[in-house]
């Protein structure tokens, strides 16, 4: 079985992942992209794990419909299961069938299976469309559920109003069922009226609390979560209420033996360059979530990601061993330490930072010159609260001191709040070829592309302040032999014609 840290299908992308547990599998239904032109129909692959180390890529699980059907465009949804019976909700989406607002339609439609999910009935006779005061365009991302108090199944659905500002008319809409055939349409469930859209809503429960999912489409890009004591509400806003960055998407969430894992896409940039645009679709990547006492949620790598990384990475700082304490003293001023060896291209490092009361800035330099000027950056900043990805070089426009956009205070969009009070902070960070994942404190997690500096050193730095490490490590997976990695870029599919 290949391992990955992230899976990506060749030669494709993944867009929302629809993750279902069943018989101790996890199922990660996604959005295949292709990119290609003229662009295709878009179907769900699957791509199954237990562990979260070892993936498969069982290829196409649920094809998309004709150029005329209007499921053209097979979007994201959810299953559950009655019996023996699985229901898939999505959906449907055609560009040529347009609604009565001129843009795409957008429909909720049914599928069913009695084989464990390997073939799919179709139900046309079951799909709807938005109900009356919700935009016919955006009704999409069906969620179901069943609430045994209520005694019904519920369908949230990300969907707009017809009326009021227009980047404030986003709205969780809600229909109930007691067959999953028949939908009858009630009060919305999530009605804030503050953003775009909330993309790929879900709900679950997790002892007394209950946690709604979403995925802000409007001033940012990122996934969120409320809390509340009950499905009635109210919704509570926690003090860090962000999954992730930017770039890390759409994620929706799965339990597995009393643990919560949150799978999202790490977007990818226009022309695989730092400078890019961000792309819709990109890499899964998985965040284990943790449950504090408050109920408040904090997230970080499962640590079965974290244990494959097994293989000890020889590192020294001025021929020092990483794993003696590294101190570093700037009182007005900047100092970084780089690493004797470069770092390999896929590869963990840890380390516990001792920050004093007062510094202004410290972490870590990633693929970084020996001088430690050009690389990338994980800089914490404690009188900010904040932890930021930057790199540098930035963009240029010239030679000239002023053509360096070096007037912005990090990565755009790469910022996560934190809480740096002075004393010790654990870094965790996972760079695979041209993804990185930073974790701080098992609690903040920050996801990002790094394209340009393809390999460098590893260092600590400390700008105004003082810092010490400790138990710097820096780690890699096992070794596979040739053989191994040729069957790992095969897909299931492959390897029954090979």
């Amino acid at each position: 079985m290949p391992d990955h840290t992230f899976f990506q299908p060749r030669g494709a992308w993944v867009g929302d992942i629809i993750p279902f547990q069943h018989d101790g599998d996890l199922a990660l239904f996604y959005l295949y992209e292709e990119r290609s032109d003229p662009k295709p129909g878009t179907p769900w692959h699957l791509v199954t794990t237990r562990d979260l180390v070892h993936f498969d890529d069982e290829g196409l699980a649920f094809e998309h419909g004709t150029t005329d059907d209007p499921d053209f465009n097979v979007y994201t949804g959810s299953i559950v299961q009655q019996g023996n019976t699985f229901h898939l909700f999505y959906t449907g989406q055609n560009p040529r069938h347009l609604g009565s607002d001129g843009l795409p339609l957008q429909l909720v439609m049914h599928a069913t299976s009695s084989d464990g999910m390997t073939s799919w009935t179709r139900h046309p006779e079951h799909t709807f469309g938005a109900s009356a005061g919700y935009e016919s365009a955006d009704w999409r991302d069906p969620f179901v559920f069943r609430d045994e108090a209520a005694g019904v199944w519920r369908m949230l659905i990300a969907a707009r109003h017809t009326d009021g500002p227009e980047r404030r008319r986003g709205v969780i809409a809600q229909c109930i069922s007691t067959d999953l055939v028949t939908w009858e349409p009630v009060e919305p469930f999530w009605d804030p009226r503050r953003y775009i859209a909330h993309e790929c809503p879900e709900v679950f429960q997790w002892g007394d609390w209950w946690y709604l999912v979403y995925s802000e489409f409007s001033e940012g890009f990122t996934t969120r979560y409320r809390m509340a004591r009950s499905l009635d509400g109210p919704w509570q806003v926690p003090e860090f209420d962000s999954i992730d960055g930017r770039a890390f998407y759409a994620s929706k969430t799965a339990e597995l033996n009393g643990r919560r894992f949150f799978f999202g896409w790490i977007a990818s940039k226009e022309d695989s360059r730092d400078d890019g645009a961000w792309q819709w679709a990109g890499t899964l990547s998985v965040l284990e979530a943790r449950q504090n006492a408050d109920g408040t949620l904090a997230f970080g790598f499962a640590a079965e990601t974290r244990e494959s990384f097994s293989e000890a990475v020889t590192t020294t700082f001025a021929g020092r061993p990483s794993g003696d304490p590294l101190v570093l003293a700037a009182p007005d001023g900047y100092t970084a330490l780089l690493s004797d060896q470069e770092t390999p291209a896929a590869f963990r490092a840890s380390v516990t930072l001792d920050i004093e009361h007062g510094t202004t800035e410290c972490g870590l330099l990633l693929r970084s010159s020996g001088d430690g000027d050009a690389s990338y950056i994980v800089r914490l900043e404690p009188k900010r609260n904040r932890m930021v990805f930057d790199r540098w070089p930035r963009r240029r426009t010239g030679d000239g001191q002023w053509e360096i956009s070096g007037d912005v205070p990090f990565l755009i969009e790469l910022e996560r709040p934190c809480d740096l009070a002075p004393g010790r902070h654990r870094l965790d960070v996972i760079v695979e070829n041209d993804l990185c994942v930073v974790n701080l404190d098992d609690r903040t997690t920050l996801s990002t592309r790094i394209y340009d500096h393809t390999g460098g050193r590893i260092g600590v730095f400390v700008g105004e302040g003082s810092v010490t490490a400790h138990h710097f490590e820096v780690s890699a997976r096992p070794d596979r032999s040739p053989a191994s990695d040729a069957d790992s870029a095969m897909t299931r599919s492959d390897r029954q014609y090979a």
